[in-house]
């Protein structure tokens, strides 16, 4: 098992409280990262109980019968399926080590802020939220839609990107991924 620190390609998070837009920027991040080459992995952490089977399908009859771990697998998409006998908080790793980093260049991770793993902190301050980055060393660049107080951040080599400028954040993240 690979553990966060030596994991063995580029890994790079994007936190912020909910409903900040993390997912609506990932998904405008993806097609740009894809059209310069890069074979990219996600992982999303929810707070929810989710459910992608169907329960007339086969998959779903056989997951409620009991298999603790499924493979749905087509020509077009393989699905897994792990069941948790207790709701259990997951963990960053465990789900970073069901990925095929063989056919992957980088991996964006959606969330686990509480994780210690190199991640892009993105701030608006009309929520009223602190910075993350205050209490994270592991936030090597803030994306925010307005200004922000830098002195909060004790002088820290921060890079601070415009939350709407896709394009800047792309290369940054073309940057990271190269350097790492």
């Amino acid at each position: 098992m690979t553990s966060l620190d030596n994991f063995p390609i580029p890994l790079l998070g994007f936190a912020a409280f909910s409903g900040t837009g993390k997912t609506t920027l990932i998904t405008q991040l993806l097609p740009k990262l894809t059209e310069r080459g890069l074979r990219i992995g996600m992982v999303k952490h929810s707070h929810h109980d989710i459910e992608m089977d169907n329960p007339n399908k086969d998959s779903f009859k056989l997951r409620k019968a009991g298999a603790c771990q499924m493979v749905l697998a087509s020509p077009h998409r393989t699905i897994l399926f792990s069941e948790q006998d207790e709701p259990v908080e997951p963990q960053l790793i465990t789900q970073l080590n069901w990925l095929n980093t063989d056919e992957l260049d980088l991996v964006l991770v959606e969330g686990f802020r509480h994780e210690a793993f190199t991640k892009i902190e993105l701030h608006r301050p009309s929520l009223g939220k602190p910075l993350l980055a205050i209490n994270d060393a592991h936030v090597i660049a803030i994306a925010t839609d307005a200004a922000i107080d830098k002195k909060q951040l004790l002088n820290r080599k921060l890079t601070y990107l415009a939350l709407n400028d896709i394009d800047a954040i792309t290369d940054f993240i073309m940057h990271y991924s190269q350097q790492s």
